[in-house]
């Protein structure tokens, strides 16, 4: 089988093909091609690639190109790992919004719309060009706001596009490791839209263990959401949030955490990254050490300023393990690609499993994978809390993509102003105003 990686120069690549490599069943993928606009981290991480596959005789070969209809052809996955404006692009979208003293996180509030706005207008493009050139294609979304992207995706490729995270298969493995249970042989139930979800029940032989977990205190403050949350709190709330929830019920303690931060997360590693790449420049470098250090000191540090507020302390070491979106997208490849039957909780269209949205809304919900696709799982109605935001983000989402087609700025005002994180169509206008200075790809935001 043929892999395409759009944003094949990215960091997280690495880790990618080092899953393919642990791959040795028939029809496994034998050649991935990796795209990116910039020959020079295209280089770099080909070389982080080479040393992974050094002495493994059937490791997938690899080809590096700046042609995008050349990587398309042929290919029977795509996964789109697009970072449009790069971290510098990522860096301003925070500083604007945190300017304005609201969130500026990459995928929540005004960081997430900004970051929607310059992306969905590429994203679009590229899946009319995969529709044209890979028509037979399966597309497995990367790139963020994951949720957002692969619904503009979707418009164009159907159900052939399909959205990953690893937020939620992380905080199901969590929870189970907590239960004494095998993670690999429970049932999350788990709804929601990316990165604005609840695990409601966690299943074991058919027995929901959840509420073993919330009525013990001690058990629930054992993992890295209970001492993020809070025991109480997700007592209350009976359930366990994904942990991006933590900018919308601790926001004004996480925003005032983020501007008294020595550096936005985005300047981090746009910082941490320039330097990697530059180390590649030297061809006496050790590739996969370097590229494997750096990615070491970003996983140390993720949500450290949320961590901070809550008083959670380091991250395990199960967290900074790799094991995450990589191996999703690759059980998700193997479950289409060889009717290998599974079970995961990916973003796909709606089709009627949420009441409150419609049938194309992408969400982020338990899915049957099979040759045929995934398959979203019934779910259980939302509670009226979890509504209220799922809806409320749903139509912010809407207004980014009626933005992002018709180039109206008025469009682009209501998704900041209608943002829970965001609520002042005032600030609203100055974000739109912000934004467009900083990014010179949103000046097609120039309609009434």
């Amino acid at each position: 089988m043929k892999l395409t990686i759009l944003g094949g120069g990215g960091f997280r690549v690495p880790l990618v093909y080092g899953a393919l490599l642990g791959d040795h069943a028939e029809g496994r993928v034998s050649r991935v091609t990796l795209y990116d606009t910039d020959t020079g981290r295209l280089t770099a991480v080909a070389r982080v690639l080479a040393e992974q596959a050094r002495g493994i005789h059937d490791a997938p070969a690899v080809v590096a190109t700046d042609d995008l209809d050349e990587a398309l052809r042929g290919a029977d996955f795509v996964f789109s790992a697009i970072r449009v404006g790069g971290l510098e692009g990522r860096a301003a979208d925070e500083r604007v919004a945190l300017d304005e003293g609201v969130l500026g996180q990459e995928t929540v509030g005004a960081g997430g719309i900004a970051y929607g706005l310059r992306t969905v207008p590429v994203a679009v493009e590229l899946a009319r060009r995969i529709a044209r050139l890979a028509p037979h294609a399966w597309v497995i979304n990367f790139t963020n706001p994951a949720g957002l992207v692969t619904e503009a995706m979707s418009r164009h490729l159907g159900d052939r596009v399909i959205g990953i995270c690893d937020s939620p298969v992380g905080l199901g493995r969590r929870i189970a490791r907590v239960l004494g249970a095998d993670p690999d042989r429970a049932w999350i139930d788990y709804v929601g839209l990316n990165h604005l979800g609840w695990v409601r029940g966690l299943h074991i032989e058919g027995r929901d263990e959840l509420p073993r977990l919330l009525a013990d205190p001690a058990l629930l403050g054992s993992f890295e959401e209970g001492r993020l949350f809070g025991t109480d709190w997700l007592r209350s709330l009976g359930a366990v949030p994904n942990e991006y929830l933590h900018y919308y019920y601790f926001n004004r303690e996480a925003v005032r955490a983020y501007q008294e931060a020595e550096q936005t997360r985005g300047a981090f590693l746009r910082d941490q990254q320039e330097g990697f790449y530059a180390r590649m420049k030297d061809p006496a470098a050790p590739a996969l050490t370097t590229w494997d250090r750096t990615r070491a000191e970003r996983e140390a540090t993720y949500m450290a300023e949320n961590r901070d507020v809550a008083g959670a302390g380091e991250r395990e070491e199960s967290d900074l393990e790799s094991g995450g979106y990589e191996q999703v997208a690759l059980a998700l490849m193997r479950a289409v690609a060889r009717n290998e039957r599974t079970s995961l909780i990916l973003n796909v269209r709606n089709r009627g499993t949420l009441s409150v949205l419609d049938t194309d809304a992408v969400v982020e919900v338990p899915c049957l994978v099979d040759a045929n696709g995934a398959h979203p799982v019934a779910v259980d109605p939302l509670p009226y809390h979890a509504v209220g935001l799922v809806t409320a983000v749903k139509a912010v989402e809407r207004a980014v993509l009626e933005a992002a087609e018709t180039g109206s700025r008025a469009a682009a005002v209501r998704a900041f102003a209608l943002h829970p994180l965001v609520d002042s169509v005032t600030v609203a206008r100055r974000l739109v105003d912000g934004y467009t200075q900083v990014h010179p790809g949103l000046a097609y935001l120039d309609r009434p």
